[in-house]
């Protein structure tokens, strides 16, 4: 399944594709540095993004839990476990932005895609 960048991330790979370039070797270089799978690695970094108050970063990453595997349920409850360390103004904050985009789901010839 091809992942959609946001339309800021296309223009910052336009503008400075060696630094993309440079984040996106980072990335793949880190996960595949231990046993993690990518599911789990991008519940994790949804978590980290949650944290963050990063909308942007929770979108992304909850796509790409998505494409990985992971259900909307399962997305979801890896939000409600950070209740109890991030709060729950943040959670539903989170969680919000990542119903918006499980609304706007829907089949396609790979599986399911993740509108944006």
């Amino acid at each position: 399944m091809i992942a959609k960048p946001s339309k800021q991330y296309l223009k910052m790979k336009q503008k400075h594709p060696d630094f993309i370039d440079a984040v996106e070797t980072l990335g793949k270089a880190v996960r595949q540095e231990g046993p993690v799978d990518e599911k789990t690695a991008q519940l994790i970094q949804l978590a980290a993004a949650t944290a963050i108050r990063s909308e942007g970063a929770v979108h992304s990453h909850a796509r790409r839990a998505f494409e990985a595997g992971a259900s909307a349920d399962e997305i979801r409850h890896a939000l409600l476990l950070l209740t109890s360390t991030l709060g729950f103004p943040c959670v539903m904050a989170a969680i919000s932005w990542v119903d918006e985009k499980l609304e706007n789901m829907k089949p396609s010839e790979g599986g399911t895609d993740w509108e944006v």
